[in-house]
Formats: structure tokens, sequence, C-alpha cells
């Protein structure tokens, strides 16, 4: 079988709203064939997780953990849809999975929309000294900028980093996972991450 095209993938994604790995996955299984691709995703519920993100989360779980030696620890808010999924297991497993994450990770924000502009400015800045440096024209800059503002996301976002327990995956990958299982809408809110001697990082200020 020939292999799975990026544009492939890229178009399973934006009809089902699945991840790019579980839309990988799909096809490799089908062979190539949308349909039959749609369709293994429609059975593990992938599919219909996507349709649940604009249910309303007013329930959910503060988890805490606190990394072995005690001098890093991570407060972080999960929002679910019924205090009953709340408290199942794989609930609490998603909270503590995504605390440990953070942990490790040291995100800034949750999502890119959270980040303000004077953090943007600044780093767009960086990245244009750092290109004019180097001589390149200034079509040529914009796009470098571009490219490089999008992988200060992929480092700096939660949902958009790879999720350090499976790097094929990023955590809105696995909160979308957790949705299709556990049948409900779920969101993560925000966190703090505390280190020892270090200013705490909170999600819910960063763009303030």
């Amino acid at each position: 079988m020939s292999e799975i095209s990026a544009t492939e993938v890229k178009e399973l994604r934006e009809i089902s709203g699945a991840g790019m790995m579980d839309c990988k996955k799909a096809l490799s299984e089908a062979s190539g064939n949308l349909d039959k691709a749609m369709d293994i995703l429609r059975k593990s519920g992938i599919a219909k997780a996507q349709k649940k993100t604009g249910r309303s989360t007013k329930e959910g779980l503060i988890y805490s953990y606190i990394h072995p030696g005690a001098k890093l620890g991570v407060l972080i808010e999960i929002n679910c849809e019924t205090d009953f999924v709340a408290n199942t297991d794989e609930f609490k497993k998603l909270n503590k999975d995504l605390a440990m994450h953070i942990a490790a990770s040291a995100p800034i924000s949750v999502t890119r929309e959270e980040i303000s502009l004077d953090v943007l400015e600044r780093e767009k800045d960086i990245y244009a000294a750092q290109a004019r440096q180097s001589g390149k024209p200034e079509n040529i800059i914009d796009k470098m900028i571009e490219g490089r503002i999008n992988k200060f996301y992929q480092e700096n976002v939660l949902l958009e980093q790879t999720f350090v327990k499976d790097p094929d995956k990023t955590v809105q990958d696995i909160i979308t996972e957790a949705i299709a299982k556990l049948g409900e809408n779920i969101i993560a809110s925000r966190f703090v991450r505390f280190q020892l001697g270090a200013q705490p990082i909170n999600s819910s200020t960063i763009g303030s």
C-alpha cells in the first residue's frame, strides 16, 4: 500500500474533527479509503467527539500534582458536563496525566488566544532581528516569522504541545480521545505551575 499523504490526513481531519494521528491510523487501516477511514473513526467514537465540544461544562475537578522531591507542583482545573463523569477513574486519570504533562513541559497558556499581544510582538521582534541578520529578503522574513510563531505556539500552548507520554499525539488529541470514551465535552480550563524559587506560571493571567 502507498504511504498516506499529509493531504489525505488533513482532509479526513477536517471532516471528522479527529486528531492527526487518529486520522492517519484510520486511513492506514482503511488502505487510504476516506469513507472507510471515517467509519473506523465513527466506530471508535472519535469522530463523534467533535460534536460535543460546544456543550456546557459546569462540573469537573481541580487536581493537584506534586513532583517527587516536593520542588515542583501543578494545580489544574478540567471541566466536564456531569458530576458522574467527573468521578470516573478515566476522568481522574486524564487530570493526573495532564497535570504531570504540565509539570514536565511547562506550558504558559491553555490556548494560543490566551497569550497576550505583547508577548507575541516581543517574540516576532526577536525572530525578525534574527532573520535580518541572516540577510534574507523581507518577503522571506515574514514567512520565517510565521513559521517561528507557529513553533512557539506548539512549544508553549498546552493544547498544541506534544503529549509527554505519547509523542505521536498532542494534548488536544488526548482530550478528544477522552471525550470519545466518556461521551461528554471536556475542557482544560486553567492551571498553575509552581516551581521552588520561581514565579508561578498561571494560565489564567497570561493574556492580562
